[in-house]
């Protein structure tokens, strides 16, 4: 999933959002002076793990393997990364661009 960037005036307003987000299930994954990065694992949709996992054990035992790869990508590419920073430009002198703390939540907490 995209990285989503959200600015901090000063180090004080960093923890304050990090610790917001920490109430949604939020970990930190790597901290620094000037940025915090966070994750939020996702694990999929229960109820097609319980789809897959029914169909793999009463008819058809390839189905498990198709549940374990939703898992898989449910967890490497679905799971939201936010960082919070006071930079303005990355690296490169180009202007970072911001997202909201609204719409971080909206896509933390979608379904698919």
């Amino acid at each position: 999933m995209k990285l989503f960037i959200l600015k901090a005036d000063n180090s004080k307003e960093m923890n304050n959002i990090s610790e917001e987000l920490a109430q949604e299930k939020f970990k930190i994954t790597q901290q620094e002076n000037h940025y915090i990065l966070m994750k939020k694992k996702r694990y999929g949709n229960y109820a097609a793990h319980m789809f897959f996992l029914f169909i793999g054990l009463f008819l058809f035992m390839p189905m498990l393997m198709v549940n374990v790869a939703y898992l898989a990508y449910s967890l490497l590419w679905t799971s939201p990364n936010v960082l919070i920073t006071t930079e303005t430009k990355a690296e490169s002198g180009d202007a970072l661009e911001f997202n909201t703390i609204d719409e971080v939540l909206e896509k933390a907490n979608a379904m698919f």
